[in-house]
C-alpha cells in the first residue's frame, strides 16, 4: 500500500505518484501487496529542517528518503513499512523550471530517486554506485514516459 500525505496547499496527483512508485517497486522486486511506502509532501521550511536534522545540510532539497527496513531482521521486515519519502513540491517546481522540464517529469524523477534510495541504492559513495543509480533512474523514467 502506498500512503500519500499532502501537508501543503499544492495539488498532488495521487494516482500519478502511486503509478510511478509502483513501476519502480515492481521493477526492482515484484511489489508485494503487504509492502507499505509512505510519501509526505511538505513545505520548503519543513524539508530544510529535516535535511539539517538528518543530513546536517542547512538548505531545502527536493526529496529525502528514510528507509525503515535496513536494520531489521528478515522476520521483522515482513511487517514493517519500506520507509517514507519526503518531497517538497515547491523545490520540484523550481527544478522543473531550472532544467526546462515539466513539473510531472521532475516529480517522476524525484519519486524514482526516492524509491531507489528506499531500496538501498546510493549515489554519494563511489562512482560505480552513482552510475548504477543514474542508470536505474533513466531506465524507470523511460518506462513511465506514457504517464508524462
Amino acid at each position: 500500500m502506498i500512503e500519500i500525505n499532502n501537508l501543503t496547499t499544492n495539488l498532488i496527483n495521487r494516482e500519478f505518484v502511486e503509478k510511478v512508485a509502483d513501476a519502480v517497486l515492481k521493477g526492482e522486486h515484484s511489489l508485494k501487496k503487504e509492502e507499505n511506502l509512505s510519501f509526505a509532501f511538505v513545505s520548503r521550511d519543513r524539508i530544510r529542517e529535516l535535511n539539517k536534522r538528518y543530513r546536517k545540510k542547512n538548505y531545502s532539497t527536493d526529496v529525502l528518503s528514510f528507509p525503515l527496513q535496513s536494520k531489521l531482521s528478515a522476520v521483522d521486515k515482513l511487517e514493517a513499512p519500506l520507509g517514507e519519502i519526503v518531497i517538497c513540491s515547491d523545490e520540484v517546481k523550481k527544478n522543473a523550471r531550472r532544467f526546462k522540464s515539466s513539473f510531472e517529469k521532475e516529480l517522476a524523477r524525484v519519486i524514482i530517486h526516492g524509491v531507489l534510495h528506499i531500496l538501498g541504492y546510493e549515489h554519494e559513495g563511489s562512482k560505480k554506485d552513482r552510475q548504477k543509480m543514474e542508470g536505474k533512474e533513466k531506465y524507470y523514467l523511460s518506462k513511465i514516459r506514457s504517464l508524462l
